[in-house]
């Protein structure tokens, strides 16, 4: 054997490793990269800002009792068994009822 044959015998492995078949990026390798990319920056993480939410209940006479400023309603009651109120402009319970003599209302904020 010729020292050409022995080259050529070394070389044919050689350029094998270097074969593009056998490379691992392929198209769908690149797309669940970066479909894994998205995902991961997708995830969530909360803020480092911690609010509290903070209540009160106001209680007025009458059909109508609001929230301090800053403050918005949550839910509303109505005295002598009055289920049938409304929330007007966010800050301000409404009893419907014709006869009512105190109506609550509840407020929050968050801090």
């Amino acid at each position: 054997m010729g020292p050409s044959s022995c080259l050529l015998l070394i070389l044919i492995p050689l350029l094998q490793l270097i074969n593009p078949g056998s490379t691992q990026c392929s198209l769908d390798s690149v797309m669940d990269k970066k479909i894994k990319d998205v995902l991961n920056s997708l995830e969530y993480s909360p803020s480092p800002i911690s609010k509290k939410l903070s209540c009160a209940s106001v209680k007025s006479q009458g059909r109508l009792s609001s929230c301090p400023a800053g403050m918005a309603v949550t839910g509303c009651a109505c005295g002598y068994g009055c289920g049938s109120w409304d929330v007007q402009l966010e800050t301000t319970c409404h009893c419907q009822c014709s006869v009512v003599d105190w109506t609550t209302a509840h407020c929050c904020h968050l801090t």
